[in-house]
Parts: C-alpha cells; sequence; structure tokens
C-alpha cells in the first residue's frame, strides 16, 4: 500500500511538473552593456535546481573528505576491538575443549588488546569492565584446571579491580559470578570448610540458587555436617532439583548418615525435632527416625507417634509413595508395633483394620494388619490377611509375609505347610 502511494504521488509531481513547463511562458531578461540576453523562465529554474544539486555535492564530498580521518580511526579501533572479543571467545572455546594453556594463552591476549586499546583517545569499549572481568576469570579458571594456583588467585583479584571499575548495572551480577567461581575452586581443591564460609558469605538471594545450593551440598558432605547437607537436600528437592528417585535416595541416605553418627536415642529425638513440618511428612525421614531410635533401645510408643504422621496418607493413597518407600514404611510400621506390648497397639489395630477395608487392595497395608493381628495371637485373622497380601506383595515384603506364615503353620503343627511356605520364603528373596 505504501509503495502504490509512493507511485502516486510521483506520477502527480511529473505531471503538474510537466504541466507547469508547458503553459509557462514568462523569461527573464539579462542586461549586460551593451548587451541583452532573454532566458527562459524554465530555463532559469532548471539551472538553479542543477546548481543547488552541485552545491549539495560538493558539500558532501568535502565533509566526507574532512571525516576520513576520524572515520579511519573508528576503523582501527573497531579492529582491535572485534581482536579483544575474538580472542575472548577463542579463550572459552580451547577451555571448553580442554585446552587450559591455549585458553589461558588467549585470555590473556584479550586482557592486553583491550588495554591497548583503552590506552587510545576517545577510546569507548563497550562493556570493557565486563570483558576484563570475564578473561580474568577464563584464565583463572585455566589456571586451576592446570593447579597453578598462583596465576588463579592474580587472575581473580585482577577480575575484582575490573568489577570494581564496571557499571552499577553489571557490577552485581559480574561479582555473583566471581564468587560462585572461587567457591567451585575451593571446593575442587577440598577445601570443604573454605567453600562453606564463601558460600555463606554471599548474599541470600544468591545462596539460594541451585548452583550455590548444589556446592553447598557437595562441600557439607565432604566437611562431615550430615545436618547442613540434609537441610540443602531438601532446599534442592524443593526446587526440583533431582528426579523423584534420586532425591528420595539422597535425602534417605543424608538422613541415615547423620542418624548412624549418633548412639543415643536423645540425640535421634534431638534431630527429629530440628525437621520441620514437612520433612515430617516424607516418610523415608520419619521412617530413617523411627528406625534409628529403635535401633537404640528408643521407646517403640513413640516411634509409632513420629509414624503416626505419614502412615493415615500412605494408607488412603498407596500410589503416593513409591514402592521401595512404601515397603520401608511397612517394614518400619511392622517392627514398632511388634516391640509394642499388645495393649498398646490395640488402638493401632482397630485404625489399621478400618484403613485395610477402605483400601482392600493395599497389600502392603494388608501385610501389616496381618502381622498386627498375628502379634495379638488372632491366628485366622492374620491367617486370612497375610495369604491374601502375599500374592501381590513383592521383596522384601513378599519373604517376609511367607516367614510369617510358615512361622504360624509350624505353631499348629502343620509341617507340610510349613515347608512350603520356607521354601516360597526363600525363592521371595
Amino acid at each position: 500500500m505504501r509503495a502504490a502511494l509512493w507511485f502516486m504521488s510521483l506520477f502527480a509531481l511529473a505531471v503538474g511538473g510537466a504541466w507547469l513547463v508547458a503553459h509557462n511562458i514568462g523569461t527573464v531578461t539579462l542586461y549586460w552593456p551593451p548587451y541583452r540576453v532573454d532566458v527562459s523562465l524554465n530555463l532559469v529554474l532548471l539551472a538553479l535546481v542543477l546548481v543547488v544539486v552541485a552545491l549539495a555535492v560538493v558539500q558532501r564530498a568535502v565533509l566526507a573528505v574532512l571525516a576520513m580521518p576520524k572515520q579511519a580511526k573508528q576503523w582501527r579501533q573497531q579492529q582491535k576491538e572485534r581482536a579483544a572479543y575474538g580472542a575472548l571467545l577463542d579463550a572459552l572455546t580451547h577451555f571448553m575443549a580442554g585446552r587450559y594453556v591455549r585458553s589461558r594463552k588467549a585470555a590473556q591476549l584479550a586482557v592486553e588488546k583491550e588495554a591497548a586499546y583503552q590506552q587510545e583517545e576517545d577510546a569507548r569499549l563497550s562493556h570493557a569492565s565486563a570483558l576484563r572481568t570475564l578473561a580474568h576469570l577464563t584464565a583463572a579458571d585455566a589456571a586451576h584446571a592446570l593447579q597453578d594456583r598462583a596465576a588463579r588467585e592474580q587472575h581473580a583479584q585482577a577480575a575484582q579491580t575490573a568489577i570494581d571499575q564496571a557499571a552499577p548495572t553489571l557490577r552485581q551480577t559480574l561479582q555473583e559470578g566471581v564468587d560462585l567461581r572461587a567457591a567451585r575452586w575451593a571446593l575442587n581443591d577440598r577445601d570443604a570448610a573454605g567453600s562453606l564460609n564463601l558460600l555463606e558469605a554471599m548474599p541470600s538471594a544468591l545462596g539460594r540458587r541451585v548452583v550455590a545450593l548444589r556446592m553447598r551440598l557437595k562441600a557439607a558432605r565432604l566437611a562431615g555436617q550430615p545436618d547442613k547437607a540434609l537441610e540443602t537436600a531438601l532446599l534442592l528437592v524443593k526446587h526440583k532439583a533431582f528426579s523423584p528417585d534420586v532425591a528420595g535416595s539422597l535425602v534417605r541416605g543424608l538422613l541415615q548418615d547423620w542418624l548412624q553418627r549418633v548412639h543415643e536415642p536423645q540425640a535421634v529425638a534431638a534431630i527429629w525435632r530440628k525437621l520441620g513440618s514437612a520433612e515430617r511428612q516424607r516418610s523415608e525421614l520419619v521412617v530413617a527416625c523411627a528406625d534409628r531410635w529403635l535401633a537404640l533401645g528408643g521407646d517403640a510408643v513413640v516411634a509409632l507417634q513420629w509414624l503416626e504422621t505419614v502412615w493415615f496418607a500412605w494408607a488412603q493413597n498407596p500410589s503416593r509413595e513409591l514402592p521401595t518407600q512404601s515397603a520401608q514404611l511397612a517394614l518400619s510400621l511392622e517392627h514398632a508395633l511388634t516391640s509394642c506390648a499388645a495393649a498398646d497397639t490395640r488402638d493401632w489395630l482397630a485404625k489399621l483394620e478400618t484403613a485395610q477395608r477402605a483400601q482392600p487392595r493395599h497389600a502392603a497395608l494388608q501385610y501389616v494388619v496381618g502381622v498386627l493381628c498375628l502379634h495379638h495371637q488372632l491366628w485366622g485373622k492374620a491367617q486370612t490377611h497375610l495369604q491374601a497380601a502375599v500374592v501381590q506383595l513383592q521383596a522384601p515384603l513378599k519373604a517376609r509375609a511367607w516367614q510369617r506364615l510358615a512361622q504360624m503353620a509350624e505353631h499348629r503343627g502343620d509341617q507340610e505347610a510349613a515347608m512350603a511356605a520356607w521354601k516360597a520364603a526363600a525363592q521371595a528373596q
């Protein structure tokens, strides 16, 4: 549409000009004694237009000639700027390829070219501080890979100096990058305490980022601080930094590591009190605390109180837990329930039977009900529940269910059924 309007305007201008020239009969008389010259007005107008065009062309030519030294200087500066950025790209490329010596040389070359460029008059390199910082950081990374700590610290200090000269809009981002690099270097040097100190000194917003949390987790594990490692792992799980399987295994392993370092029930209770409400809803953590509490001779009633925070959700929704976690929760419930006196678990028997009737296909729950019935010497109910559950159970619950059935068969003197059950238990393991 715009092109059509332009064509229409040009056609109208051409028509108007042709009409004006055709109907313009005026003349211009020039007196130059003793001469007189009569010239058409159209010719005079054309001459004026040509003179104006010629003057404009001459002016532009003169300005172009006068601007050539400045343009040549700008071109040289641009070439030097491109050389500095090119050297930085080479340094990054070599570092990614594992050529650390070449990477450090290219980074140093980028710093030298940027410094030479800044010495020129009217030199204005965009993001000069960022270029220097990245070049020094790349050189420091390469020196770190080459185990040259002196060069690494030298380049890190130079990067910090460049950050101090950067614009306020870039200073924070560059500083965060240097801080994270320093923490990673300390961690790679197996200086767990130094890495943790650097991470703790970071602003809270930076310390909550996934990359910082991952380093804190590694440093805490390296420093032998399972409490801090577990706290960090829970934050990473909240940020969905791990898959569900990996997250459950990691958190359970860290808590078990922490629990293995304590040797008194009171210490386990202290760990339990440190867990928040969200952590107390995680079955793998509750099971680990309850199992360690019972292993150290703690009161089974207390373990049941801990397990009560997760068993109801597990009973109502079997798919809520992974198969491994479901089996661990069932085993922990079995251990705690059978460690109590029968009189102390009557309420549990009623609650578990009610939950099992609501979820008749929950094999693990039915197994726990059968074991508790056996603990109360309700032989018929125990036999019914265990026989129904053993068909759907997987190891290790399947093997334990067959063992319970074998013990019940031996108790009633049915040696043939007992042998068959013991054989099935061995095959299920």
